[in-house]
């Protein structure tokens, strides 16, 4: 008999958990697993129940919540003989998708039944461990509008995005790997671990769990009328053939800019000074990964639909900035309501 714990923060995401630990009872192959479930009462206590049960010997921990509680239970298991296993209920749930976990939590249960368990990298930047993607520029800010804005969803984080676009100032950064110096504007700079950042925007689409490099993407500054391009690429898995963007693979990494600012880690967001330090931390982590994920396929969100309408319209719009700010406005309302009908 193997022993799980199934970790559950019952505020994270949009859903009601309150279901959960029955459809795991009923779910769960009792012939080969001891289980037991604890509710998350803080912040930082999924990591500290997540120690504990590493100490004593646990084979699986299941985080049950959304990216910031994965990265919490996950950062207390690296380089030790635990598995992370991760039931989605979260915002974006980028980790699990990348890994394509079922978003049905039944069928995520079954696929820990399966306990097929691969040594898969992760990575740290500044001290902050993270397991899907960190980085710094325009969705940072987000990461911290959305984290301030006490709302979560994929509305909101829309909400903060449209609002924050046309205004965003690009920043200079000079960036060191072990090929060299490069000094670049950028509108953000994300290094991946995994391929997307949650909800299937693929920021990364080539990058590996378990190849021992981070994938470096920097967003150079674009015109608001290639923003439609943009917003296609990162939800079609084209992003890294973008004219706008340089990418590149590395195992360590230093950033300098000219002020401190926020960066983010699995899209909780963290104020830092001028200079970042990213590694990549190989086979660092055990998890419970999908054995048939590669015969899956990812289906269109109401995400990636909502954006292509919205830039769709703005790429129509060849006035002057501020009546296409005004224009901004009026579309984004629309999408707003069209979103609202769908969650």
């Amino acid at each position: 008999m193997k022993k799980i714990l199934f970790i559950m923060n019952p505020i994270s995401g949009t859903i009601s958990k309150a279901g959960i630990p029955e459809i795991i009872e009923k779910t769960l192959d009792k012939k080969k697993f001891d289980y037991q479930i604890r509710l998350t009462e803080y912040a930082g206590h999924a990591s500290e129940i997540a120690i504990d049960a590493k100490n004593n010997g646990y084979d699986i921990v299941v985080a049950i919540g959304g990216d910031g509680t994965v990265n919490e239970v996950a950062r207390a298991l690296v380089h030790s003989q635990t598995a992370l296993g991760i039931i989605p209920c979260g915002s974006g749930n980028g980790l699990a998708r990348h890994l394509m976990i079922p978003m049905n939590i039944k069928k995520s249960i079954e696929i820990i039944n399966k306990a097929e368990i691969h040594d898969l990298d992760y990575g740290v930047i500044n001290d902050y461990d993270f397991f899907c993607t960190c980085g710094m520029g325009f969705d940072a800010l987000i990461s911290m509008k959305f984290a301030e804005s006490g709302k979560r969803g994929p509305i909101t984080y829309m909400e903060n995005i449209l609002s924050e676009w046309l205004k965003y100032e690009p920043e200079t950064y000079e960036i060191e790997d072990e090929s060299g110096k490069y000094k670049y504007q950028a509108f953000l700079i994300s290094i991946a671990n995994a391929s997307q950042y949650g909800n299937n925007a693929y920021i990364a689409p080539q990058a590996s769990m378990s190849d021992g490099l981070m994938d470096v993407i920097i967003m150079e500054p674009f015109d608001i009328l290639e923003a439609g391009q943009m917003s296609f690429d990162l939800f079609n898995k084209t992003m890294d053939k973008n004219p706008h963007i340089k990418t590149f693979r590395c195992k360590q990494l230093h950033i300098h800019r000219s002020q401190p600012g926020v960066i983010h880690y699995d899209g909780d967001p963290v104020m830092t000074n001028q200079d970042i330090d990213v590694k990549i931390e190989p086979s660092g982590i055990k998890v419970v990964v999908n054995p048939n994920a590669n015969k899956q396929q990812r289906r269109p969100n109401i995400l990636q639909n909502a954006f292509t309408d919205f830039f769709n319209n703005l790429h129509s719009v060849r006035t002057d900035i501020t009546k296409t700010g005004k224009k901004v406005e009026v579309i984004s309302k629309a999408i707003q309501r069209k979103l609202n009908s769908n969650f």
